[in-house]
């Protein structure tokens, strides 16, 4: 019997062969290429974990803010997977995504430079707050070398 306050899990269930189910599925996608978003790379590659101190983690936290901070209004290639009237459907859809595009393009231009303004404020904060920090420091350390001295 365990000490611990208490505990969770369920009769029957294999959390190992769970687990190894979620490897062989990732591995599966990564052999068909679903994995080949830069973004994702970079997540792989970057272990939260190894970020040592919260400097570090800010810094990767404005990067990723930086690389997500537009919407994307860009038309976009319409595909069709059913045979049967693809064309046809191909053509309304096309249709909708004009008129959806033509009511969402000044919200998301909007959206846009809302993103890009918060991000820049973040940034401006994130960088004066660094310095403040930075010469907060270095005014101890003389202080401290002052007071080693006497």
């Amino acid at each position: 019997m365990s000490n611990a306050i208490f505990e969770i899990g369920a009769d029957g269930v294999d959390a190992g062969r769970i687990v190894a189910g979620i490897q062989a599925s990732v591995a599966e996608k990564m052999k068909n290429g679903a994995y080949t978003d830069a973004r994702i790379a970079r997540a792989e590659r970057t272990n939260i974990a190894n970020l040592k101190n919260e400097e570090h983690f800010l810094a990767f936290y404005l990067e990723c803010l930086n690389d997500a901070v537009q919407v994307d209004i860009n038309d976009f290639e319409i595909h069709e997977r059913r045979n049967m009237f693809s064309g046809l459907l191909i053509t309304i859809k096309k249709t909708i995504w004009k008129l959806l595009k033509f009511y969402t393009y000044r919200l998301w231009s909007q959206q846009n430079q809302t993103n890009a303004l918060l991000l820049s404020a973040v940034e401006s904060m994130e960088e004066r707050y660094s310095e403040k920090i930075r010469q907060l420091e270095d005014r101890i350390a003389k202080m401290e070398s002052k007071d080693d001295k006497k």
